[in-house]
């Protein structure tokens, strides 16, 4: 019997490590100043919604709302992500189902370098990473995304 209890032990040890293996440290002024973000994109809108019209399943009908940015925005390398950063972008998008019904909002958080979209984390293609990255991001941005 202690010989499961130590096994379970170790294998919940070891699953904790894996799962905040993700996370780093919070970056400090010094290392967010010394990337270059390039100039603050003043056609950001357009590049997002370019991006976003072969991703979603009825683009002419979404709806996308621009709820932060462009801010500098900094997400640092983790286990599964690297480095991310740029001008960053909080979109709220509603996009229509296969049936035709209005689906919930999600948000997605975009990074933006000398006028292209250099990263996007969230959106209906990302994996349960991703969607967390996306509202972190927006929430970094001012615009916290909350569910019920």
């Amino acid at each position: 019997m202690q010989r499961v209890a130590m096994i379970l032990a170790v294998l919940g040890i070891l699953s904790a490590s894996t799962l905040t293996g993700g996370c780093k440290h919070s970056p400090n002024q010094a290392e967010m100043s010394a990337l270059d973000y390039g100039p603050r994109p003043e056609n950001h809108e357009k590049l997002i919604r370019d991006y976003l019209w072969s991703k979603l399943l009825d683009p002419g009908n979404a709806i996308v709302e621009f709820k932060a940015g462009p801010k500098q925005l900094y997400q640092g390398e983790t286990s599964v992500r690297p480095l991310q950063y740029g001008w960053g972008v909080c979109v709220w998008i509603t996009d229509k189902n296969t049936r035709g019904a209005y689906d919930s909002p999600y948000p997605m958080a975009f990074y933006i370098r000398d006028g292209k979209i250099v990263a996007a984390n969230g959106g209906s293609d990302d994996n349960i990473f991703g969607w967390r990255y996306a509202r972190d991001g927006c929430n970094k941005l001012g615009t916290p995304f909350v569910t019920r």
